[in-house]
């Protein structure tokens, strides 16, 4: 255990003090950009680490997996929604109803009703805030949410 910093946990400890220790317990200087509160909270986790044995080799391996697949994931730049060309047609059931809603040049119209984009109509339709793009199965690699198991989506143009 780190007892030189074992007091920087305390509130009233400076900025100055807080940079110290990290620069104990980490061995390299902290970022500039780190808050106090951050400091703090990094310092704390560590002298907890250092009395209670951090985490076992087992879950850092996962996190380690883990942080891996997110950043290939995160490194893939999102399918863009296709664009709907004006008089399309899209239908989606929800609860056993069958909506249709037309693609106009600006917006969208369901049942004699102007929507602003499929987000409305989505919330509209459901009463949550949804993906309009994604409630009508829009996206690549993405299916509908669905209350029952899922029904494709039609797209008419």
């Amino acid at each position: 255990m780190h007892q030189a910093a074992s007091s920087t946990c305390e509130s009233h400890v400076n900025a100055a003090e807080l940079r110290e220790a990290w620069q104990r317990l980490h061995r390299a200087a902290a970022p500039a950009a780190l808050s106090p509160d951050m400091l703090r909270r990094d310092v704390a986790y560590r002298q907890q680490a250092d009395r209670h044995g951090g985490l076992s080799a087992d879950v850092r391996r996962r996190l380690a997996a883990l942080a891996r697949a997110g950043a290939s994931q995160a490194s893939q730049p999102r399918p863009r929604t296709p664009r709907i060309k004006p008089g399309s047609t899209l239908l989606r059931e929800w609860h056993g109803r069958t909506y249709t809603v037309l693609a106009l040049e600006e917006g969208f119209e369901m049942a004699g009703q102007r929507f602003a984009s499929l987000s409305e109509v989505a919330r509209h339709i459901t009463g949550a805030h949804w993906s309009g793009p994604r409630f009508f199965g829009l996206r690549r690699g993405e299916g509908p949410p669905s209350p029952r198991p899922a029904q494709a989506p039609a797209i008419h143009a």
